[in-house]
């Protein structure tokens, strides 16, 4: 990547089973750069017990060493980053009720330029890894999710639609953000 100019930082994020993954990497292919992927999935992958608050740490400190390990990588000066660890303060609160100080402070100093929020409307796909199908479960982590970028100041989009419409919505929202 050449130095010359800024690397720009573009977050996909939201509750569980709203297409992150899937959005990430459509995006990451269409600018020609890398996605940053999900730490926490390969963590959990194999982890045969319940996680705990010392397991959301190591995803902490896991997330932001792959993604500078890959910022080198990324091409057009334009990082995607399939979620962030944002993450673990929404997991940390809700499951232990507070977030390590650790995490909160690097909140402050570890920012992202843009974050595409994806919206609940796609259907939930079960998955080993994911813990809330109930509508009202992805209603309240939505708004989580909201609240969180708001107290950040974030600049955010919310991306909605089914199928092809949601990866067009969300290139459109990164080409306003962009342009």
């Amino acid at each position: 990547m050449d130095d010359s100019k800024q690397l720009i930082k573009i977050a996909v994020v939201g509750p569980e089973s709203t297409g992150k993954s899937q959005i990430s990497t459509y995006l990451a292919k269409l600018y020609g750069t890398i996605c940053v992927p999900e730490y926490s999935r390969e963590y959990c992958r194999n982890l045969n017990r319940e996680y705990t608050l010392q397991d959301e740490l190591n995803i902490f400190y896991g997330q932001i060493a792959l993604e500078r390990s890959l910022e080198p990588l990324a091409f057009n000066h334009l990082l995607i980053c399939d979620t962030t660890f944002l993450t673990v303060k929404v997991w940390c609160d809700y499951l232990f009720g507070d977030t390590p100080e650790e995490v909160k402070s690097a909140l402050k100093n570890h920012s992202y330029d843009f974050y595409l929020l994806m919206d609940i409307d796609l259907p939930w796909e079960d998955d080993p890894l994911r813990d809330f199908p109930e509508p009202e479960q992805r209603q309240y982590f939505l708004q989580v999710w909201k609240n969180e970028l708001t107290e950040l100041k974030a600049k955010y989009q919310l991306i909605s639609g089914l199928g092809e419409e949601r990866f067009l919505n969300a290139k459109k929202a990164l080409d306003s953000f962009l342009l």
